[in-house]
């Protein structure tokens, strides 16, 4: 495997590596290295709230590392998709399955890092749009300013600014707004 090589999901799935690798239309990326500490914290505190925040609702957020297979055909040995969302709320629940979540996510976060910011903003957002996710957070760690794409139709609208040091509401869950304090820096 090659960081930039071409390779479907039969392939991945036979890579005996520790290594997490995401496949965007057969391109490989390697997941590594781990982010920061500031990115997992705040991770961990939006994932906890939204944890609580849908208890006994039918919409489960997961947090990475869970494979994403955009994509229905995800089952075929040809398909070439599989991403690990920092964080993403599913509604349906028979896209649940053991090996992971199958079709669009209604909500995805990603937390950007100096390796993925770039992949973040334009491959990932073009496969979050391709594939039907309602709406995409684009959380920057240090300001906590948020790029927000909402589904208008077939495409995601422009996009919008805000920052998630004050509350900002999901569209697909208008009963959920989300805040974060900056985290904290590593000791």
């Amino acid at each position: 495997m090659e960081p930039g090589g071409r390779y479907t999901l039969a392939e991945r799935n036979q890579w005996e590596t520790d290594e997490q690798w995401e496949l965007i239309s057969g391109i490989a990326y390697a997941m590594s290295p781990a982010p920061r500490l500031k990115h997992q914290r705040l991770l961990g505190r939006i994932f906890t709230r939204l944890s609580i925040l849908l208890e006994g609702k039918p919409c489960e957020p997961f947090i990475a590392p869970v494979d994403l297979y955009p994509f229905p055909d995800a089952q075929d040995d040809r398909a070439d998709t599989v991403v690990q969302p920092d964080l993403m709320i599913v509604c349906d629940p028979t896209q649940c399955r053991e090996a992971g979540v199958f079709g669009a996510p209604a909500w995805v976060l990603e937390i950007l890092s100096a390796t993925t910011a770039w992949k973040d903003q334009t491959d990932k957002k073009q496969l979050y749009q391709e594939c039907g996710v309602t709406e995409y957070w684009i959380l920057n760690p240090d300001n906590l300013d948020l790029i927000i794409y909402r589904r208008e139709g077939d495409r995601f609208g422009p996009p919008t600014g805000a920052n998630l040091a004050d509350p900002v509401q999901l569209t697909v869950l208008p009963e959920i707004t989300l805040a974060a304090e900056p985290a904290h820096e590593a000791r």
